[in-house]
C-alpha cells in the first residue's frame, strides 16, 4: 500500500465485497454471514489491518498439544502449563492434550497427518517424515507451532522456545568462570536430530573455542534415558579421570547424578528445574540449571494460533511470529518455592 493506511475500498477490493458490507464487519454492525465476514476480515489482516473476529462469527478453535514422553519432566510440566491455559480461554478455544509413549518420527508423523485441530503445537525432531506431515498440514490449511526444539525446515507457523544456541553459550560462560584453568568437558545430550540439543552444543563449543587449548570437549548421547545416560557417563569418567565439568544439554540428569556418586562432584550445568534437579542443587550435587520457562512457551504457542485465526488482537504479536521465551538461572542459593 506504499506506507498509506488501508481504506474500506481496499479491503472491499481485496474482498471481492461492498464498501458498506466491509463497514458492517468492520463495526460489527450484523445482517452480514460468517463466511463473509471471514472473507472480508482475512483480507483486512492481509493489508495489515489486524481486527479480531467478533465473538458471535468465531467457529471453534480447537488445538492439538502432542507431547512425546510425557515422562521427562519438562514435557510434564508443559502438559501442566496447556492443562492450566485451557481453564483460561473462552468456550471458543478448545484444547486437546495428545500423549505419545515414545517420540519415534513416525509415529509423531502419523498423528500429524491424522490430526483434526485447526491448530497443532507439538516438540519433535527434525526428520523428513515430520516435515513432510507438517507441510501437509499446513497445505491443508492447519497451523503448526513448534515448540522447545524448532524444525525450521517445515512449514510450521512458529516456534515457540529459548534461543537454544544462548542457551549452550550460557553454559560456556557458566563453565568457563567456575573452572580454573581448563580439562576435560563432557556433555551429554539426547541426539543431534533435536535441533535444541544441537544448538545448545554447537553454542558452548562455539563459545568455549575462543579459548583455544582450554578445554578439550566430548559428546555423549544418551536418548534423554537415565539408565543409558549413567552408564555411557560412568565409562567416559572412568576413561577421563581429567573431566572437570558436566553440561547436560538435555533431560537426563538423574543419570548424571548416578554417574557422579561414584566419580565425587564436578561443575555440572544442567537444564530446568523440576522436583529431581531441586534437589540436587541443593545438595550440591548440581552446580547451576538453566530453565527454559515451559510457561512461556506454552503461552505464546497460544497466542500465535488464537492471533492467527483472529480469535484474539494481540499488539506484540506479527507474523512472523518470533518467540522470545528467556531463560531462567537457578542455583542453591536461589530457588523459588514449589
Amino acid at each position: 500500500m506504499g506506507g498509506k493506511r488501508a481504506t474500506l475500498k481496499d479491503i472491499a477490493r481485496e474482498a471481492g465485497v461492498g464498501s458498506a458490507t466491509v463497514d458492517r464487519v468492520m463495526n460489527e454492525r450484523g445482517n452480514v454471514s460468517v463466511e463473509v465476514t471471514e472473507r472480508v476480515l482475512a483480507a483486512a489482516r492481509s493489508l495489515d489491518i489486524r481486527r479480531v473476529l467478533p465473538a458471535r462469527y468465531r467457529r471453534t478453535l480447537r488445538v492439538e498439544i502432542l507431547l512425546a514422553r510425557p515422562e521427562l519432566p519438562l514435557i510434564e510440566r508443559m502438559g501442566s502449563e496447556f492443562a492450566k491455559l485451557s481453564h483460561r480461554v473462552d468456550r471458543s478455544v478448545i484444547i486437546q492434550r495428545t500423549r505419545l509413549k515414545t517420540d519415534a518420527p513416525e509415529l509423531m508423523a502419523g498423528h500429524i497427518e491424522r490430526a483434526q485441530a485447526d491448530g497443532i503445537v507439538l516438540y519433535a525432531q527434525s526428520h523428513p517424515a515430520i516435515e513432510v506431515a507438517i507441510d501437509r498440514a499446513a497445505a491443508a490449511g492447519k497451523a503448526v507451532v513448534t515448540m522447545i526444539s524448532d524444525i525450521p525446515h517445515s512449514g510450521r507457523l512458529a516456534y515457540a522456545g529459548i534461543d537454544n544456541a544462548a542457551a549452550g553459550r550460557t553454559a560456556a560462560f557458566l563453565i568457563g568462570r567456575m573452572v580454573a584453568g581448563g580439562g576435560h568437558l563432557v556433555v551429554l545430550c539426547n541426539h543431534f536430530s533435536f535441533q535444541s540439543h544441537e544448538a545448545r552444543v554447537g553454542g558452548l563449543v562455539a563459545s568455549l573455542e575462543r579459548e583455544p587449548g582450554r578445554f578439550t570437549i566430548e559428546v555423549v548421547e544418551g536418548g534423554d534415558d537415565n539408565d543409558l545416560s549413567e552408564r555411557r557417563l560412568r565409562a567416559t569418567l572412568a576413561r577421563r579421570p581429567d573431566t572437570v565439568a558436566i553440561y547436560n544439554a538435555g533431560a537426563a540428569n538423574r543419570g548424571v547424578a548416578g554417574a557422579l556418586a561414584a566419580r565425587g562432584p564436578l561443575v555440572f550445568i544442567g537444564h530446568e528445574l523440576t522436583p529431581y534437579t531441586r534437589p540436587m542443587l541443593q545438595s550440591g550435587v548440581l552446580t547451576m540449571v538453566i530453565d527454559q520457562n515451559p510457561e512461556h512457551q506454552a503461552r505464546f504457542a497460544l497466542d500465535v494460533l488464537m492471533h492467527h485465526f483472529g480469535h484474539a488482537e494481540i499488539p506484540d504479536l506479527r507474523q512472523p511470529y518470533e518467540s522470545r521465551t528467556p531463560i531462567t538461572i537457578f542455583g542453591p542459593e536461589y530457588l523459588p518455592v514449589p
